[in-house]
């Protein structure tokens, strides 16, 4: 099997979620509410790749929300939530990464979301390109 996610494809792709503390579950239901082609295993052995995930949130403080409406620049005042994903081979190389950034420090559902649809657009279409001939 080579390093390709796209490769892994056909053969039914199987991916493990690394543990990063919740953020796992949300990933793995955005993959079956994006419709993502790929089976989410865990048992790490028989995966083809593991996805890694590191999200970071960071809430706007009292006095902070309270400074940036007082200039009527209330946007973002919910805080911030930044989560970066690699799709890891075998072979410990990157074959996918992707970073999102969201408003709200507790949005993880969405973030998951993205992920799942940037996955599907960028790996699975590219799949769907080849056997077609694009």
């Amino acid at each position: 099997m080579g390093t390709d996610p796209v490769d892994a494809i056909g053969s039914g792709m199987k991916i493990y979620i690394q543990p990063q503390n919740g953020f796992e579950s949300y990933i793995s239901a955005a993959f079956f509410k994006k419709h993502v082609p790929a089976t989410i295993t865990q048992n790490q052995e028989e995966a083809q790749f593991t996805l890694t995930s590191v999200v970071l949130a960071r809430e706007e403080s009292g006095l902070g929300k309270i400074a940036r409406c007082a200039f009527l620049y209330c946007i973002g005042i919910e805080g911030i939530q930044t989560a970066t994903v690699e799709l890891i081979s075998p072979a410990k190389e990157v074959v996918w990464a992707y970073n999102v950034r969201k408003s709200g420090a507790h949005s993880y559902q969405s973030t998951a979301e993205a992920i799942a649809k940037h996955l599907l657009a960028e790996v699975f279409d590219k799949y769907n390109k080849q056997l077609l001939g694009y």
